[in-house]
């Protein structure tokens, strides 16, 4: 039993350690150059659309109530005669 376990165990050792493997291959990079300086500025761009409306707004809530008015003077008293005035008639066409 113990030589079986031994060579089971060498066994799996070579097998796996005779694998082909393969080569690493390594890409060299180019060089990055350095950036020059910057180009002229390019042509102005067109203008943008006009925006669109906004909501219009709520309406606002009432105002208060004004200020009672000042009391007007007393009228002149009566001579004693009631004086009925008719009115004009109606214009007929």
């Amino acid at each position: 039993m113990k030589h079986t376990l031994l060579i089971s165990a060498l066994l799996a050792a070579f097998a796996l350690t005779a694998c082909e493997k393969p080569a690493v291959v390594v890409v060299p990079t180019q060089p990055v150059g350095v950036p020059g300086p910057a180009g002229p500025s390019g042509a102005t761009g067109a203008t943008g659309n006009t925006g669109n409306t906004g909501s219009t707004g709520s309406t606002g809530s009432m105002g208060s109530t004004g200020d009672t008015g000042a009391t007007g003077a007393t009228g002149k008293t009566g001579s004693g005669s009631t004086v009925i005035v008719i009115p004009a008639a109606a214009a007929s066409n």
